[in-house]
């Protein structure tokens, strides 16, 4: 068993972080758009890429649904707001300690 787990409530845009079935933090996020929404499921971390550039913000960390990834934003004003492509946006600085945090393979569970 993995030893953290992520979990993205869409219906209140928050993500949770959980160390040993626990949740240890909560960060508002950024969710997608209604015609681009984010998809729902379980997924895992694939990769993780600091600084990918434009509206990436610090840092991406795609999942497994390929397009699909958890990244920063060079608009700190959309979080908490349905304006994404489907991906999931956090603020820089709580992504980065989030990617610096769990390591690849880590599982996401997206839900509604």
């Amino acid at each position: 068993m993995a030893k953290y787990e992520i979990i993205v409530d869409l219906s209140d845009r928050r993500l949770y972080l959980l160390e040993a079935g626990k949740v240890i933090r909560a960060f508002p996020v950024g969710i997608g758009e209604m015609v681009t929404r984010t998809p729902i499921g379980q997924y895992t971390i694939v990769n993780k890429e600091p600084n990918p550039g434009g509206h990436f913000g610090a840092y991406w960390m795609g999942l497994s649904k390929p397009h699909y990834g958890i990244h920063g934003t060079n608009n700190p004003s959309s979080i908490g707001k349905l304006v994404s492509h489907g991906c999931i946006r956090m603020y820089n600085e709580d992504v980065t300690w989030l990617a610096h945090t769990v390591p690849l393979g880590t599982p996401v569970t997206i839900r509604p």
